[in-house]
């Protein structure tokens, strides 16, 4: 479905498709967990702003990246209910990388005249850095792939958005997006 929506038929339809069965596929991965913890869900609950997010993107950008916004911080709060491993050096990396990508979108934000995106993008940037972070201090591989992918994801996506055109940005984007989900739901089938 994934590919039938980035090569051929632009529904949003087929665009949800592959989302809601990444989130069955997490469900399936709770439902075995005995017991239960509140990561499970959390993650779920994740994944449900996803997809909300998803749809809400192609209607109106800023309630999208409100959704997503809520989607990582429900990851946030999912990663940091696992074991947490003492911070490293890889934190410096990734507050570069989001300072950087704050600053190159303010400036393309304000030279478009999208003054009212800057915040909500500066915010958005530093949330899924959080995530990320978050991710990398579980030590789960799946967590870390899975939300390095979706910065990677939203990073195109953003700036094939605010800076200048990407050649396959819709592919690069969605690849990364579903792979990203992918492995945070997989990442519910054995405690990380």
């Amino acid at each position: 479905m994934g590919i039938y929506y980035i090569w051929f038929d632009g529904r949003i339809i087929f665009k949800l498709i592959p989302m809601a069965l990444i989130i069955i596929l997490g469900l399936i991965y709770v439902t075995s967990q005995k017991p239960k913890q509140r990561y499970h869900y959390l993650t779920v609950v994740g994944l449900l702003f996803c997809i909300l997010g998803d749809y809400l993107i192609s209607q109106v950008f800023v309630s999208g990246l409100v959704a997503f916004l809520i989607g990582h911080i429900f990851y946030i709060f999912s990663f940091r209910q696992q074991k947490q491993a003492e911070p490293d050096k890889v934190r410096f990396i990734i507050l570069a990388y989001a300072l950087i990508m704050m600053t190159i979108m303010s400036i393309a934000l304000i030279n478009k005249g999208d003054l009212y995106l800057v915040l909500p993008v500066i915010i958005y940037t530093a949330v899924i850095a959080l995530m990320v972070y978050t991710a990398w201090r579980t030590r789960s591989n799946w967590l870390i792939v899975g939300s390095i992918l979706f910065l990677i994801s939203d990073s195109i996506l953003a700036w094939n958005r605010f800076v200048s055109d990407i050649s396959y940005s819709s592919v690069l984007i969605m690849t990364t997006y579903y792979a990203a989900n992918y492995f945070i739901a997989t990442s519910l089938k054995a405690k990380s």
